[in-house]
């Protein structure tokens, strides 16, 4: 069938016969490319966005393009000093660059791709956003040459391997046939056995994803089933896709200049404290913002016919920065949006738990991020051997994150295109290095990664490269400047959660209330994506307008039978089916299978995934 149209139930409060608006997903390209008409009621209607994120942004042009709501009825609150969110990337006056992390794409991000394909790029006349991405990657496409080194330097002998065992491989199928239910309550560690985290598979993953061992099992299966069709990508990151320059300048600066022009007014340093929100056994209305204008408290009364999508909670609320000779300042300060989404809880169970995602987060848990900015070529040849490509050709380099496998802090770095700010000097290459693991100390630094200033995190990463001890100090002193940032909350995505600790995206019985991020609940996708972010905020706008078009359903691989058996031929380190080391008994069977399906339509799937 080319078109598939699901209702899903009880999100919004649909389907409760009140004549509230059910959530519809689709695939297919018969609403996709659709334009829905102007929602009944719209010109009566305005629109406030705690939080000009990558979420608020999305919901904007939502708003605007399928919502026909004017742009100066829309208003975007941040917090900051410029929109973005997490989606961030600045120059430092005299020291370099910096960025809390970066993102990685994927062709089937359905929502993201339906956002940009209606902003005009800012590099190519004539071209959106996505237009822009789709060429550079046609002409540019992502690898890696090199994902895992250890023994200062050495990309190890089975680089591009799972190493998966027996047992490890049932373990991980046992997850995926697990249920979301069967699963609250645990821990990856209580999933899988050591015989799993010693594999490359688990180091590709963790450093790939930023999961721990004490993480949610029900994050990791939703993770495993959402991108089950880029296993045989992920040793070699041919899976994914990143912007010409930093994601700021890439995708936020679009996207703002697109909402300014439409008319959508910004509101910068503007802190939103508290929506007071009446709360009924069968409605739910947002009656008043109270806003924190640089120290000034407004006001603002709400009707019905203003609807207020928040942003609730935020990984990178309360970052930190350091310098080269300073460590980023540890902090627990929980900042506005968890703030925020604390007093919105106390009014009703149904907005959520923020205390799982913000209280008690592990000591052990990735906080650190750091920036390096190379001012000469000594490190190239370093680089270089690893990649086998140059590094300030304007193409890809590393392709995404390479891990050092037997550093105690984790460590993994990257660098992207370069120049990856506008404004670098072609001299200059920019590396993005984060440790996953932290209160342990560093290999050449007997320091925690949290204790070290950017200096010494340019000592650590020299060293895991190969750099002779002599030169170490020299090099990170004179020839770089490194910038590290502390996220105290960079992680807390991941934390174990039962339903409901994160709330739907429109509560049920909201009139004019919605939630959208990365901590707002959607079905089957996964958090710590922009997709999630744009996803939820699609979510919002359309049901909180009745907008007559379908959201795009998260990408269906996990039931598509043919991305299963790839899978499953990557992920046994390319055997075929009659090769795999089983038992006995269960090996007689497969080759049984194998023999009958020849000549038929199972058959061909197994040969096209070159499991026979």
């Amino acid at each position: 069938m080319a078109f598939v149209q699901r209702m899903v139930p009880a999100l919004a409060g649909a389907g409760d016969g009140k004549g509230r608006v059910r959530m519809r997903y689709t695939n297919g390209n018969y609403e996709a490319f659709a334009r829905p008409r102007k929602p009944k009621g719209v010109d009566d209607k305005s629109a406030y966005l705690v939080g000009g994120g990558l979420a608020g942004l999305a919901a904007a042009v939502f708003l605007l393009r399928d919502g026909h709501m004017q742009g100066d009825r829309i208003h975007v609150f941040e917090e900051t000093a410029v929109p973005g969110g997490s989606l961030d990337g600045k120059a430092v006056p005299l020291d370099g660059f910096v960025t809390r992390g970066g993102r990685e794409m994927e062709n089937h991000f359905e929502c993201l791709w339906d956002l940009f394909r209606s902003v005009p790029s800012l590099e190519v006349e004539h071209a959106s956003v996505l237009d822009e991405f789709y060429w550079l990657d046609r002409d540019d496409p992502n690898s890696s040459n090199c994902r895992i080194i250890h023994d200062r330097g050495c990309q190890v002998e089975d680089d591009g391997d799972f190493t998966l065992s027996k047992k490890a491989k049932k373990e991980l199928i046992e997850l995926w046939m697990a249920s979301e239910e069967s699963l609250e309550g645990k821990r990856i560690e209580d999933v899988f056995t050591e015989e799993l985290f010693k594999s490359n598979f688990w180091l590709y993953w963790c450093s790939m994803f930023a999961f721990e061992r004490w993480h949610s099992a029900i994050e990791m299966r939703r993770y495993i089933m959402r991108f089950i069709h880029h296993v045989k990508g992920l040793p070699d990151f041919t899976a994914l896709k990143f912007t010409r320059f930093n994601q700021y300048e890439s995708l936020v600066k679009p996207l703002v200049s697109y909402l300014k022009e439409n008319g959508v007014r910004f509101e910068c340093h503007a802190r939103v404290v508290d929506v007071r929100v009446d709360v009924s056994d069968d409605a739910k209305v947002a009656r008043e913002l109270v806003v924190d204008r640089s120290g000034r408290i407004d006001r603002i009364g709400l009707t019905e016919n203003d609807l207020v999508l928040i942003t609730n909670g935020s990984i990178t609320e309360s970052s930190t920065q350091g310098s080269h000779f300073d460590p980023a300042p540890v902090t627990h300060e929980l900042g506005g949006s968890w703030t925020l989404w604390k007093r919105l809880a106390e009014q009703s169970p149904e907005f959520g738990n923020p205390d799982v995602f913000c209280e008690d987060l592990p000591k052990e848990s990735w906080f650190v991020s750091a920036t390096a900015t190379w001012q000469n070529s000594k490190i190239d040849p370093y680089i270089e051997r690893l990649t086998n490509r140059g590094l300030r050709t304007g193409k890809v380099v590393t392709g995404g994150i390479v891990t050092v496998k037997d550093s105690n802090w984790l460590m993994s770095f990257t660098i992207h295109r370069q120049p990856h700010f506008k404004e670098q000097r072609p001299d200059q290459t920019v590396m993005w290095i984060y440790g996953l693991l932290s209160g342990v100390p560093g290999n050449y630094v007997k320091k925690p990664i949290e204790a070290c200033s950017g200096q010494e995190i340019a000592q650590e990463l020299l060293y895991h490269l190969g750099v002779p001890e002599s030169q170490i100090e020299a090099m990170a002193h004179g020839d770089c400047t490194v910038i590290p940032v502390c996220m105290p909350f960079i992680t807390s995505y991941f934390m174990l959660r039962k339903p409901g600790d994160r709330p739907l995206v429109v509560p049920q019985g909201s009139k004019n209330l919605a939630f959208i991020g990365n901590f707002a609940e959607t079905e089957r996708d996964t958090v710590f994506t922009t997709e999630y972010s744009v996803r939820t905020a699609m979510e919002a706008v359309y049901q909180l307008l009745d907008v007559e078009r379908g959201v795009p359903e998260t990408f269906a691989s996990a039931y598509d039978v043919r991305a299963l058996a790839s899978s499953l031929y990557y992920l046994s380190d390319r055997k075929k089916l009659v090769d795999m080391d089983l038992p006995f008994v269960e090996q007689r069977i497969v080759d049984s299978f194998v023999k009958k399906t020849e000549n038929t339509y199972i058959g061909d799937i197994l040969k096209k995934s070159h499991l026979a």
